[in-house]
């Protein structure tokens, strides 16, 4: 198991929300949430990440600790796209319904369980594949108590609009059975191209549906939530006048997919959206807002001040555990060994543009990375790197008496500079990041001055893949049998 965020976090910023409460700092798409014997559990996507969807706990909903994640490994017939995990509790099992693409195939829906939230799971493989895809994944019980399962075609892949079908599950949580039924489509004009992620809760005598629309990622995004309601689950479902209910707002833009859940009496929604200033290079963030049920059946959030949040402020690894940080995450397409040994991290290289790679989330968007390559014991290239994905990066690589700049853009590499350096024990690794994009390196003996490698900053503008944020880490360039040493990672983070 991964060791905890909490001995990894020295200290917090409190940052202050008006009507939409941070709670999930950094990239935590599509979040999900269920209570279990009085603790909140959630979880989101990962993307190409892993270990896949990380797991944290509550008693309030505001304060989260992680608590591990629910695939350390691949199941053996996915390979890339972890999305939109929903967890959910019955009858003192867990289960977690989620969206991935399956090998030689498409986005397919999955079902892993647990007999207890921290796990482990056990994966069951597919319950659904449609040709263009099947995303989106919520279990519900009808009004004469039969399982269901409801999910998104991923039409809007292909160009098409996208139904949100339901098809009785059956309680082995193994197959699907009879006919799929269409709920409802996109069909409003501030829907544009799709509806999804849609959860649900039954109130009084109406099933709600919280969904979202339009463009989820990237700068240019669109994305808002509505509400639909029936008095059937299978229907006809009638869409409210009033959407899109949760908009940009404040500080926070492209606001949806999430989960309803209710404490003490209270209504609450989980959801994720984009800082309005730190933008993709922080990703979509977990967020609440309270609502409540109208007069007249509908819902309407509500709007008062909020508790502040903490956000990390300094972050420090010395690599002394036996195993990483829970922050840590690596690529689903990188196979490469790590281990942690006399207080270094020695992880092992791979020859690939831009080598093997680790990497965390980021929390703001200026901020100063520092890392100590143990040179004597390094046979690989070492490099401190802001990352994108596998074939986007942008690094420093120590080897020898020689630093070089290196750019890895659409999977071809480039040498930007090439800087000897003295000394031949130890050699430190500077990164500064302002706006998320402009980066600068740096580098310095263990007691000396750090000295700039490059006078102008490098854009990494194009470094966010479309889906995900930045992450910040470091890398292992040779061949398989070499190894990069480290002996520490250090971030501090200055507010925007």
């Amino acid at each position: 198991m991964l060791r905890p965020l909490i001995s990894f976090i020295l200290s917090l910023w409190v940052l202050h929300t008006n009507a939409q409460q941070l709670v999930l700092p950094g990239d935590h798409p599509d979040p999900s949430v269920v209570k279990i014997d009085g603790t909140y559990w959630a979880t989101a996507t990962t993307s190409n990440w892993m270990p896949a969807y990380p797991l944290y706990r509550s008693k309030d909903l505001l304060n989260w600790k992680p608590a591990g994640n629910i695939f350390n490994t691949l199941p053996a017939w996915a390979d890339y796209y972890f999305w939109a995990p929903e967890i959910t509790y019955e009858s003192g099992k867990i289960y977690v319904y989620y969206a991935t693409h399956k090998k030689g195939g498409n986005l397919c829906i999955g079902i892993a369980s647990a007999d207890k939230p921290e796990g482990p799971y056990k994966d069951h493989g597919p319950i659904i594949c449609q040709e263009v895809g099947s995303i989106d994944a919520f279990p519900v019980r009808d009004e004469k108590g039969k399982l269901h399962l409801i999910w998104k075609e991923d039409a809007n892949s292909v160009s098409k609009p996208t139904p949100i079908w339901i098809q009785e599950l059956n309680e082995e949580r193994t197959k699907l059975m009879g006919q799929k039924k269409e709920l409802f489509r996109n069909d409003a004009p501030w829907e544009g191209n799709l509806v999804e992620g849609v959860s649900m809760m039954k109130h009084g005598e109406y099933y709600y549906a919280f969904y979202a629309a339009g463009a989820c990622c990237g700068a240019a995004c669109n994305y808002n939530a509505g509400v639909a309601r029936s008095k059937n689950l299978m229907g006809p479902w009638e869409k409210y006048d009033k959407n899109p209910i949760i908009i940009n707002e404040g500080e926070w833009k492209c606001p949806g997919h999430g989960t309803p859940i209710e404490k003490d009496g209270r209504f609450y929604f989980i959801y994720h959206a984009y800082h309005k200033e730190e933008s993709i290079y922080t990703g979509r963030q977990g967020l609440i807002k309270e609502f409540r049920f109208t007069p007249d059946g509908w819902i309407e959030f509500v709007s008062e001040a909020q508790k502040p949040v903490s956000i990390p402020k300094e972050m420090k690894d010395k690599f002394n555990g036996k195993n990483l940080s829970g922050e840590w995450q690596w690529s689903v397409f990188q196979k490469f060994n790590k281990q942690l040994k006399d207080g270094n991290l020695e992880l092992s290289a791979l020859p690939a543009t831009g080598g093997a790679f680790i990497g965390q989330k980021t929390y703001s968007t200026n901020y100063e990375v520092l890392t100590e390559v143990n040179r004597n014991t390094s046979t690989a290239t070492a490099g401190l790197v802001l990352i994108g994905d596998e074939k986007n990066l942008v690094g420093a690589y120590l080897k020898g008496n020689a630093v070089q700049l290196i750019q890895v853009k659409d999977g071809k590499e480039k040498l930007l500079s090439t800087h000897l350096v003295g000394g031949n024990k130890k050699g430190r690794l500077h990164m500064q990041v302002q706006d998320g994009k402009s980066i600068r390196f740096f580098y310095s003996q263990t007691k000396g001055s750090p000295k700039a490698l490059n006078s102008q900053p490098i854009d990494g503008s194009y470094l966010p893949p479309w889906d995900r944020a930045l992450r910040i880490g470091i890398a292992a360039k040779g061949a398989a049998n070499q190894k990069a040493v480290f002996a520490d990672f250090e971030v501090k983070y200055s507010p925007n």
